[in-house]
């Protein structure tokens, strides 16, 4: 099996290396990068690509590495045992089965994508570190084991809030998505937009390349960002002379899809305030 993009996902070369590689070592793929650069959205077109089932465990910051695997719910048998209820007798009515499990247990070879793993607790991780390598665990409450009937390509992502454990990193092959340069996000646009007139496309990825390298921005716009931001200039049936920005004023226009706090945009009207006192 190789992976070599798809028609709706522009991928580098050395992403293309990355994900092949995990998939012949047979070893997680960790992809880092920062938030809107496509990193869920790889495992998607992985399982695409491959043509592979794909299992999806978004992680939240209350998310524990046992419910990944299963979930017993005493509660429901309990309450079951005092209303007399017949399935109480068998346990397995009370086993949730998790995305591992799932992926496990699934006849074909799937592609399980374990997504913002860093949002977890920073024990998340080792919990799963024997599961993720022996690619089977077990169930105390039915004493039984569960095996993968075929090994997952597993992709794992991280947006770096917290330090993965070594332990962990050792196990994974990483790859860190860099930020797409002007040529490639030409390509991703392309993707989108395949009839957008080069002037206008020009002209906003200049603004777009330069808001993100102004000092002092508290939060980058990513890609997923600059793809909006394309979609409403479209909508509203601008061109590349109504992108032109006025000195005294700096934001874009629209400025809304590629500025999302309140500090940023107080930045650049900053910026114009000092370009009048200046001018």
């Amino acid at each position: 099996m190789k992976f070599s993009g798809t028609r709706s996902y522009v991928a580098t070369a050395d992403l293309t290396v990355a994900v092949n590689a995990s998939v012949a070592l047979e070893r997680p793929l960790l992809v880092k990068g920062e938030p809107g650069t496509g990193k869920t959205e790889l495992a998607r077109q992985v399982a695409l690509s491959l043509g592979l089932p794909l299992v999806e465990w978004h992680v939240k910051s209350t998310t524990k590495a046992q419910q990944g695997l299963y979930e017993y719910d005493a509660v429901s048998r309990l309450r079951d045992s005092q209303l007399g209820d017949a399935r109480v007798h068998d346990v397995k009515n009370y086993i949730r089965k998790g995305k591992l499990w799932q992926a496990f247990e699934a006849d074909t070879k799937v592609v399980l994508l374990i997504d913002e793993i860093d949002k977890a607790d920073i024990e998340f991780p080792n919990d799963l570190l024997q599961e993720l390598d022996r690619m089977e665990f077990h169930v105390y409450e039915t004493a039984e084991t569960i095996r993968a009937r075929h090994r997952p390509v597993i992709v794992i992502t991280s947006n770096n809030e917290k330090e993965l454990p070594d332990a962990f990193l050792r196990r994974c092959f990483f790859h860190y998505i860099r930020f797409p340069d002007e040529e490639t996000m030409k390509q991703i646009v392309d993707v989108h937009f395949p009839g957008i007139k080069p002037a206008l496309l020009a002209e906003a990825l200049a603004q777009f390349y330069e808001i993100r390298e102004t000092p002092g921005l508290k939060k980058k716009p990513s890609t997923s960002e600059v793809l909006d931001w394309l979609k409403l200039l479209l909508a509203e049936d601008l061109g590349p002379e109504d992108l032109k920005r006025d000195p005294r004023q700096l934001l874009p226009r629209l400025h809304g899809a590629l500025l999302k706090n309140e500090q940023d945009v107080a930045l650049f009207e900053r910026l114009a305030f000092m370009a009048r006192r200046n001018g």
